[in-house]
């Protein structure tokens, strides 16, 4: 090979190698741009316990513990150091919507409701329709059949429908052999 086609062959190699950095800088900011537009799912969390507008009016001063456990269940953070205070706190993380945090702090004295601190609550209703995420739903069928639909039905589908259920028995064996 002479010298010049040597130089010919470098220079070519050096073209193709300057190339090829060139277009894979170019096809990281075009794949970086498309991958901006595509996002991963992220799941919805939710933390703690929803304490709701009708649930906090239902608490009174007086009661008792249990019954305060009954309405909003078991607090989500209580502490030796604080044993007149229960907290209920509540997170609620989604995908494009600012995360909701809420808390509810419950106050005792001995074992009797004295005082509640509470954010500001939504209703049950207005939290039910802030979970809409967005899914459009068909129209919902009627579980109902009409006079008509019922004229359709086959013979024997009237008949079945029309059969009183047999009658339950007396008694019932045992659920466990007697002891000897």
């Amino acid at each position: 090979m002479s010298d010049l086609q040597r130089r010919s062959v470098r220079l070519s190699l050096l073209f193709v190698a300057s190339a090829s950095l060139v277009a894979c800088g170019s096809l990281n900011s075009a794949s970086n741009n498309i991958a901006g537009l595509v996002t991963p799912y992220k799941m919805d969390i939710v933390q703690g316990n929803f304490v709701s507008k009708e649930q906090a009016a239902a608490l009174q001063p007086g009661m008792s513990r249990t019954q305060v456990s009954d309405i909003l269940g078991t607090p989500l953070l209580t502490s030796i150091f604080h044993a007149d205070r229960w907290d209920y706190v509540f997170t609620f993380k989604r995908q494009g919507v600012a995360p909701q945090a809420r808390r509810v702090s419950v106050f005792f004295q001995g074992e009797a409701l004295a005082r509640i601190e509470a954010d500001d609550l939504p209703t049950e209703a207005e939290f039910v329709a802030s979970l809409d995420s967005g899914r459009r739903s068909g129209k919902v069928p009627v579980l109902e059949m009409t006079p008509e639909s019922l004229q359709l039905l086959p013979a024997s589908a009237k008949k079945a429908e029309q059969k009183p259920l047999p009658a339950l028995p007396a008694s019932y064996p045992p659920l466990e052999p007697a002891a000897r």
